[in-house]
């Protein structure tokens, strides 16, 4: 039995595809100690793993304090969370050990961490992967193109933060590349090769395991016999861009008093209240089983995050991408280039256009069929069985 050391934020996007690694690496004897925030306590616990936790919002407070506006900005975010999560984590973990530490690739204190602790690194990464080359070619973009008053005092700040990490927790950070993406000698990323844009840039240090799809934590209950044999859209825009009363309504206005049953998912942040009658059709609710639901969907309206558009597809589901922001455009540019579905802009969508790409994507064999093709490379690549069989070969112990 080995100890591992889970460190994440508090993102449903990636927390969500580690939930079935946490339910392999115990079930084969690994005990699992995860840091998050104690809104994921119940999920994890149930996973079967011992849960730490860290300050959500002082962790949120720091990172947006770097600025948003620009990558350099966001860099700085993260090395500004290292007084909040590394002190907090070094606490709880006082005189226990651990044989290996998994870390997103988003939240640099764990490869920090890793460090520090002197064990060996595993990075979670639940969007596409990065290379270096195609970083530096996005800072060299900045460097171009951010006026020198701007851009040097963030690069001055950037300096100085990483000589604050080293002086005060000895580990070094050698390059943005390093505190944006956290490499590390095995990085396990869930999606396939073949869907990840340029794959084959990727080393064999990448472990393309494919979607980990677990069951979804659902607190609300759902009756899945009303989809039974019916037309069925879902619409999701997943958990941080949900705050979409007006787009809500116009998902009324396409696609209401039609033969389709239509399962919309608005999350805690909209009041039903706020969106007027809802049609006869439609399901409405804050919560539902995203992955039960789309056993049974024939098109999925969805805001193009990497979880929710590995879900569709995980079940054959062709997608109509309605990106909002982070690394959705990218995503759903993917999906439209497979063949998988469309992609559409939020910005002065109407009614008829929504409904349009509905219909096309739900009936259209060709995004059914490419959906399905898709969908099953996904449930061929192993998911989190085959994370766990490639952490258990880096950590040099006997897989399956």
């Amino acid at each position: 039995m080995a100890r591992v050391l889970f460190i994440n934020g508090g993102s449903e996007g990636h927390i969500n595809p580690t939930i079935g690694v946490v339910r392999e690496l115990v079930s084969r004897g690994d005990e699992v100690v995860y840091v998050a925030i104690e809104a994921f306590r119940e999920r994890l616990e149930k996973a079967g793993a011992s849960v730490l936790t860290i300050d959500g919002q002082k962790f949120i407070q720091a990172f947006i304090s770097g600025g948003r506006n620009y990558v350099l900005e966001r860099i700085n975010g993260l090395l500004l969370t290292a007084d909040i999560v590394i002190p907090a984590v070094l606490a709880q973990i006082r005189g226990e050990r651990f044989d290996y530490i998994i870390h997103d690739s988003m939240f640099g204190c764990g490869r920090l961490l890793a460090q520090i602790l002197k064990l060996p690194a595993i990075c979670s990464c639940t969007s596409f992967a990065q290379t270096e080359a195609s970083f530096e070619a996005m800072m060299q973009s900045f460097a171009e193109e951010v006026p020198a008053p701007i851009a040097e005092p963030l690069y001055d700040t950037y300096r100085g933060l990483v000589a604050k990490v080293k002086e005060q927790y000895g580990a070094d950070i050698r390059s943005p590349y390093e505190a944006w993406c956290n490499p590390a000698p095995l990085t396990l990323v869930y999606t396939t090769r073949a869907f990840q844009p340029d794959g084959d840039a990727f080393d064999p240090s990448y472990a393309f395991v494919g979607p980990s799809i677990s069951s979804r934590y659902t607190p609300e209950p759902f009756d899945l016999s009303a989809l039974e044999g019916k037309a069925v859209i879902y619409i999701s825009l997943g958990t941080v861009f949900n705050l979409a009363a007006d787009f809500y309504r116009l998902c009324f206005e396409a696609l209401g008093n039609t033969a389709y049953t239509v399962v919309m998912s608005v999350g805690s942040r909209t009041r039903l209240s706020d969106l007027g009658e809802i049609p006869a059709n439609f399901i409405v609710s804050r919560y539902v089983p995203q992955t039960d639901v789309l056993r049974h969907a024939d098109a999925f309206i969805t805001h193009g995050g990497m979880n929710s558009v590995h879900e569709g597809l995980y079940y054959g589901v062709p997608l109509v991408a309605i990106p909002q922001g982070a690394d959705q455009p990218v995503i759903a540019g993917q999906v439209a280039g497979t063949g998988a579905g469309v992609q559409l802009r939020m910005q002065g969508l109407t009614a008829a256009q929504l409904r349009e790409a509905a219909d096309r994507v739900s009936s259209g064999a060709s995004y059914r069929a490419a959906a399905a093709a898709i969908g099953e490379s996904f449930r061929r690549s192993g998911g989190y069985r085959q994370a766990v069989e490639a952490i258990f070969a880096y950590t040099g112990r006997p897989g399956r």
